[in-house]
């Protein structure tokens, strides 16, 4: 990246990490830069993503990854359809000691996780490349499962159910279409959380649903 161009994008992370609340020291903030170079790099060759610009990538790819950090816990995260490894690889740099996996079918994405992994130096991320009905998730499942872009909630949570630990929770990262869904959630599936996400320098609605089984956390309203 030219430096008129690193100067826009320095500037955008800073203000937005800024609008969302979040802190992060001088190895943090480099890592995110490192995360749009290396994005914007490998993008004209294997097109990763649809986003091309890399002001755009700040906005569209690493803030509104950053938007659900408030709600992420400490228990290891899987990110099931994490393409180019978001947002699992910019909350592991958020949150250091969160243990995040990403699992992908395609093969130049999972490239890209593990490159991505290599140089930013994540000890506490782990690229996958599998079919989530093929993927043998470790003892106990995973307490938290997330996804930004892989299906329709319904999908997202029946082909990922065998991977959720008990009283784990989905976390589904939608837009606005994501009311018409609701409905299409299988019986003993309850939105425990709703969160309308304001994600700095981008239009359009973002909101983050938290699903449990019914029967998980019973003494919960």
């Amino acid at each position: 990246m030219s430096d008129a161009i690193t100067l826009q994008v320095e500037s955008r992370l800073d203000e937005g990490l800024a609008a969302l609340g979040i802190g992060i020291d001088g190895e943090q903030r480099e890592r995110l830069l490192r995360l749009v170079e290396l994005l914007h790099k490998w993008n004209r060759a294997y097109n990763l993503t649809a986003i091309r610009s890399p002001e755009e990538m700040v906005a569209r790819h690493l803030l509104d990854s950053a938007a659900v950090l408030p709600f992420v816990g400490e228990a290891p995260l899987l990110d099931v359809g994490a393409g180019p490894g978001l947002p699992g690889l910019v909350l592991a740099i958020l949150q250091p000691r969160l243990a995040v996996t990403l699992l992908d079918s395609n093969g130049k994405k999972v490239r890209f996780q593990r490159q991505a992994v290599m140089e930013l130096g994540l000890g506490n991320v782990t690229p996958v490349q599998a079919r989530v009905e093929a993927f043998e998730p470790p003892a106990g499942g995973y307490a938290q499962v997330i996804s930004r872009a892989f299906a329709s909630l319904a999908d997202f949570v029946t082909l990922t159910d065998p991977l959720l630990a008990e009283g784990g929770r989905w976390l589904a990262m939608k837009g606005p279409a994501a009311a018409e869904e609701l409905s299409a959630l299988a019986a003993g599936l309850i939105v425990r959380e709703r969160h309308r996400l304001e994600v700095p320098f981008t239009a359009g609605e973002r909101q983050l649903l938290i699903v449990e089984r019914t029967d998980s956390n019973p003494g919960r309203p």
